[in-house]
């Protein structure tokens, strides 16, 4: 029997995306949730007392690689070391090996080079294992080495393979060493432990072929759980079970309510927060669809999603509403008209304003009645349909 960890695209000190508005508290959780996500994995794989972790590629985010970081994952290494854990770990298009990786890892960390390489090691259990893989030496790496691993055949035990690239069906526009399934199961594998694409997909069943997602999210494209596999078994069968390792998830959420005063809205999405803080720290986009043919004015609104943020500065589990997007329930079937607040239709500035410029134009004015008399429901009413019908074509 063999039990291993198999994650990916860490990402140490990957900048975020969100943090310019955040507060000092939250802003400091999101820059150690790369850490804190990889510390989760170490302290599972202690727990269960597993035979190897492989790490396939993107450790480091390059242009942010930091002695703050190596030193982290040496500590996190050392930790292993005394169980006797090992770590098999490739370098991907994002920490690739000519970014000068000077790092002494502990004795119980194998790093594959530039060139196909196998590993040998026994678990604790007597199974012979064998780990095939290779590092990018340039972050441009679209060589396809498939050809150069080796077959299993002639070699008793379970092989792994270890490689850091782009299924050729996948949409990604990021492709590095492009394969093809046919391409690894010629190989005849027991597994294949694949990064680059952070989102976890299983490519296929014999030999199980698996990519685990990145272990921590870190902007809204790259939602929902994220985390690492644990496989166990032999080589005639292997389970695999995903294990979430996000220290901060970003998610989202529609809310459908007939909430329409500021402080209704406020409670209802408050109460939204209540019940997720019980699964950690999160970031949510809020879809909030509002069934009520008054719109509640921009101001209220604005003064909601301030409140929103305000008041998670202090909690353990933040729930930080990073956007409010409001729509009304039947939104096409509702006239233009109702978009427009009481305040704004009674400011007869702004209406002047869009009317002087027609009313000045000497060959327009004199066509034209006097608009102090005019009914604004009726010019929006009669507005929209023009729209719709330009729309539709069809006006000649």
């Amino acid at each position: 029997m063999v039990k291993f960890i198999h994650c990916a695209d860490l990402h140490l000190d990957s900048p975020f995306k969100t943090h310019s508005h955040l507060s000092e508290n939250i802003y400091e959780d999101v820059k150690r949730s790369t850490y804190e996500s990889f510390k989760s994995i170490v302290n599972l794989a202690l727990q269960e007392e597993v035979d190897f972790i492989v790490i396939a590629g993107d450790v480091f985010d390059h242009r942010n690689r930091t002695l703050k970081a190596e030193v982290f994952l040496k500590e996190q290494f050392e930790r292993l070391k005394k169980e006797q854990i090992f770590v098999y770990m490739c370098h991907g298009n994002h920490d690739p090996l000519s970014d000068n990786v000077t790092t002494d890892w502990p004795e119980n960390v194998s790093v594959f080079d530039k060139n196909i390489e196998t590993y040998q090691t026994i678990t604790k259990g007597g199974e012979k294992i064998y780990l095939h893989g290779f590092s990018y030496q340039d972050e441009a790496s679209y060589e396809n080495k498939l050809d150069e691993y080796p077959s299993s055949q002639g070699e008793k035990g379970l092989h792994i393979g270890v490689l850091h690239g782009t299924y050729s069906k996948s949409s990604t526009k990021h492709r590095y060493t492009e394969f093809r399934l046919e391409d690894l199961n010629s190989k005849l594998y027991h597994y294949w432990a694949l990064g680059h694409i952070h989102e976890r997909q299983q490519l296929n069943d014999m030999p199980p072929t698996f990519y685990p997602g990145n272990t921590q999210g870190r902007h809204f494209n790259e939602m929902g759980d994220k985390g690492f596999l644990l496989v166990e078994g032999d080589e005639f069968k292997l389970n695999v079970e995903f294990k979430p390792s996000h220290y901060i998830r970003f998610d989202e959420v529609k809310i459908e309510t007939e909430a329409t005063t500021k402080q209704e809205i406020y409670d209802v999405i408050q109460k939204f927060k209540d019940q997720v803080r019980k699964q950690g720290k999160a970031f949510y986009r809020v879809y909030l669809e509002i069934d009520s043919d008054e719109p509640v004015p921009a101001q209220d609104l604005q003064q909601v999603d301030e409140m929103l943020k305000e008041y998670e500065e202090n909690e353990k589990n933040f729930v930080f509403i990073e956007s409010l997007i409001v729509s009304y329930k039947d939104d096409d079937a509702r006239p233009l008209e109702q978009e427009f607040s009481q305040e704004l239709k009674a400011d007869e500035a702004v209406f002047d304003q869009a009317m002087n410029e027609l009313y000045l134009n000497p060959k327009a004015s004199r066509f034209l009645d006097n608009y102090d008399d005019f009914d604004k429901t009726e010019l929006i009413n009669r507005a929209e349909a023009l729209l719709k019908s330009d729309l539709r074509g069809d006006r000649s």
